[in-house]
């Protein structure tokens, strides 16, 4: 689902904010967030719903690797955590070392051997890279001892929150959570919405008459070097 669709502009996020701020006016706040955290899973399956369990496994083992993690202290001489923090760390890359470089590496074998590789094509899961060091991030601020919040909703939030999860940037996870928490955020400000309906029009202008402008020559020089 593209920010300047028809469908995003008048469905999505009409629907998703009336519904969120209806649920923190209840003060139903859990329920509010988890309302972000379906509509969240939604954008992103919107487009290939094949790859939602990919993010929802990666999502699951890394916070149980983050909450292990956040139990002590980070120390030189503990190894058992190290150890844990590298293989999360090796894990999140590997995964996405796969999706990204499988085909490219089956390619290249296949033309300096001469040989035949059977690699099935490997499609690139949307937004894998925003949220794999997004996840390293919290991997390391764990290990730190500088994590809070160690409930899986509100960690799932802080991953896949639709404005930043296919584009970025790239955030820590004590400058994010605490804007959830602020009760001024619960309630529907006139300030907030004029600010973001500013910034969201200079995204959409940026995006439909410059990038979409010069798209189809950057493509032309991509496609022929």
């Amino acid at each position: 689902m593209l920010f300047n669709s028809a469908v995003f502009l008048l469905a999505f996020l009409p629907t998703t904010l009336v519904v969120y701020f209806w649920l923190c006016r209840l003060r139903w706040i859990t329920a509010a967030q988890g309302w972000l955290v379906l509509a969240s899973l939604f954008f992103y399956s919107y487009w290939k719903l094949e790859h939602l369990p990919l993010l929802l496994g990666s999502l699951l083992v890394t916070f149980l690797m983050g909450s292990e993690l956040s139990k002590g202290r980070a120390t030189r001489s503990d190894v058992p955590r190290r150890a844990l923090l590298i293989t999360g760390i090796v894990g999140n890359l590997g995964l996405l070392g796969y999706y990204k470089y499988a085909n490219f590496f089956a390619d290249n074998i296949n033309g300096l051997t001469g040989w035949v590789l059977d690699w099935p094509k490997v499609v690139l899961p949307l937004a894998i890279s925003f949220f794999t060091f997004q996840q390293i991030a919290y991997l390391v601020d764990s290990y730190r001892g500088q994590t809070r919040e160690y409930d899986f909703l509100r960690y799932a939030l802080f991953i896949t929150f639709f404005p930043q999860l296919i584009a970025g940037p790239i955030v820590h996870h004590h400058e994010m959570m605490p804007q959830f928490a602020r009760r001024r955020n619960w309630v529907l400000s006139h300030r907030h919405v004029l600010t973001g309906l500013c910034i969201f029009a200079l995204g959409l202008f940026k995006k439909v008459m410059i990038a979409d402008t010069f798209a189809p020559w950057a493509t032309q020089g991509f496609d022929n070097p």
